[in-house]
C-alpha cells in the first residue's frame, strides 16, 4: 500500500483538538510517551512495513527540511 500524504482526516479539526486535549496537563515526559504510544498503536493498525517506512521516511524528510529552512 502507497502512503497517502493527500489530505484525509475525517473531521481534521476535532481529531486536532482531540490530540491536543490527550497532552493537556501531561509533564514533557508524559507527552512524549502519548506520541510514542500513539505512533505505535497506528503503526500496528497500518500493519504493512513498506508503508510504514514510507511515512518514517517522510516525517523525518519533513522535519530535516523545517530545519533546514529555520537555519
Amino acid at each position: 500500500m502507497a502512503l497517502n500524504t493527500a489530505p484525509n482526516l475525517e473531521a481534521a479539526d476535532a481529531f486536532y483538538e482531540a490530540l491536543i486535549d490527550a497532552h493537556r496537563d501531561l509533564t514533557s515526559a508524559q507527552s512524549h510517551e502519548l506520541n510514542a504510544k500513539l505512533v505505535l498503536l497506528l503503526a500496528n493498525h497500518v500493519g504493512e512495513a513498506d508503508t510504514l517506512n514510507q511515512a518514517l521516511a517522510a516525517a523525518r524528510a519533513s522535519v530535516l527540511a523545517a530545519t533546514q529552512e529555520a537555519s
